[in-house]
């Protein structure tokens, strides 16, 4: 399992993603789940992958392959006009991979269903995110949900819930990304460090910053403290109870 996010903001977009593919007693691995492509001054996009490892990976060699044959290629991510257009890519790269293992999946009962989020911008549009489903389908945030979630999201979503507008702004957005994970991390031991965040200035089109943190890390850390810390702070202003008042 992982856990991956976007967040759509009016003054540009935030990505996050863990990095773990496997967890156990005595077996842990890690993967990339953010991958980058940028051409500045005309496009910027950025994928986020969760589900099976050999489908997602399969995925990412044939929209790289599709880059490098150019205009031979039957569509790639240079070719789109719009954001959306690559969405619907990525969904059938998706099905034809899932469609080339139905046989094993039916035998051994192991999924290979695999979700993106797609995001970025192309010059002369707006920047979006869409989260690609594995029947090749997919969705776009909302005004009044502008975040999108894949794998283990259920524990990292209050917090987004309770910060994230429009009006916040990308720094702000990806503070409370990077809470959200750390949150899913401190109850779901299949989603691990190290983390990848990207921030993208609307309108830009130029690279994102990007950071990749672990749990040592001093800017991680000290984040860790101060949520943690006031959290506590939060949780002892509650009012108390009519019987407490008198102690």
């Amino acid at each position: 399992m992982t856990y991956c996010l976007a967040i759509k903001v009016n003054k540009g977009l935030v990505f996050a993603s863990d990095s773990r593919t496997n967890a156990g007693v005595d077996y842990v691995t890690t993967y990339g789940k953010m991958h980058r492509f940028v051409w500045p001054g005309d496009r910027v996009c950025i994928l986020l992958s969760a589900g099976s490892l050999a489908t997602t990976q399969a995925a990412v060699n044939l929209i790289n392959k599709d880059l490098e044959e150019g205009d031979d290629a039957e569509f790639n991510l240079r070719q789109a006009k719009h954001l959306y257009e690559i969405a619907h890519y990525v969904g059938k790269l998706v099905q034809r991979e899932q469609r080339l293992h139905e046989k094993a999946v039916e035998k051994s009962n192991i999924s290979v269903e695999a979700r993106f989020i797609v995001g970025g911008q192309i010059a002369g549009r707006e920047p979006e995110i869409y989260l690609v489903y594995p029947q090749g389908n997919y969705i776009s945030a909302s005004s009044e949900t502008p975040y999108l979630q894949i794998g283990e999201n259920k524990y990292g979503k209050p917090i987004l819930d309770r910060i994230i507008t429009q009006d916040t702004s990308p720094e702000d957005a990806a503070r409370c990304a990077l809470v959200s994970l750390d949150s899913t991390m401190r109850s779901n031991i299949s989603v691990g460090p190290p983390m990848e965040l990207a921030i993208y200035a609307a309108d830009s089109l130029e690279e994102p910053r990007h950071m990749s943190l672990k749990l040592a890390s001093p800017f991680y850390k000290t984040l860790q403290k101060r949520w943690n810390e006031g959290l506590k702070r939060a949780f002892n202003r509650l009012p108390r109870f009519d019987w407490e008042e008198n102690k």
